[in-house]
């Protein structure tokens, strides 16, 4: 049976999104949530810069509209998640200038957009420009290394070449050749 890649990809998706808004609450204090992070950057990978901003966008959403949190679950999440796949993408595959795009994406420009919505839009007081700086930066590199030890384990099974390949995203990690013939030789005795 043939499986669409935008089927898969819109399944992926909703997964990503269920589990964000799931585990998001895990050492989650108000300016720092590293599952989101973690979310972010595997969605970035495994799916592209597009859907990673649509699921931090939706987790967001969800978040505010469920959990009651401020609106730092958008500006604390989109600019991170957009910016984490287009650097995969411009490195041609590296986990860390993924990671990367999350800590500089959320950890600065996320921090310092939400100045303004805090205090005009939520009418916070006494924050300052550089406030949210070193919670969402410390998120993000908690997230961030989560995210890079799983992508990697996934990379060092070959897994994440297949699951990039079924979902029809761009692939830049070398596939595990399973059972090839030569190691499969060798380890009869067959190849001297």
């Amino acid at each position: 049976m043939e499986r669409k890649p935008a089927i898969l990809k819109m399944i992926m998706l909703a997964m990503l999104v269920a589990v964000g808004v799931v585990i998001s609450p895990i050492l989650r204090i108000e300016g720092m949530c590293p599952m989101a992070h973690l979310i972010n950057i595997t969605c970035s990978v495994m799916l592209g810069p597009w859907y990673s901003l649509l699921c931090a966008t939706l987790i967001g959403v969800i978040r505010m509209t469920l959990m009651g949190i401020p609106p730092l679950a958008l500006t604390g999440a989109v600019f991170g998640a957009a910016l984490s796949g287009v650097l995969y993408r411009a490195s041609k595959g590296k986990i860390i200038c993924a990671v990367l795009g999350e800590v500089i994406g959320t950890g600065i420009i996320g921090a310092i957009a939400s100045y303004p919505v805090m205090t005009f839009l939520w009418g916070k007081t006494g924050l300052t420009w550089l406030f949210y700086v070193p919670l969402f930066v410390c998120g993000t590199l908690i997230g961030g290394t989560i995210a890079y030890f799983f992508l990697k384990g996934l990379s060092k099974a070959g897994l994440l070449a297949k699951y990039q390949k079924r979902l029809g995203a761009k692939v830049y990690d070398k596939p595990k050749a399973e059972n090839s013939r030569p190691a499969r030789d060798q380890a009869k005795g067959q190849i001297r």
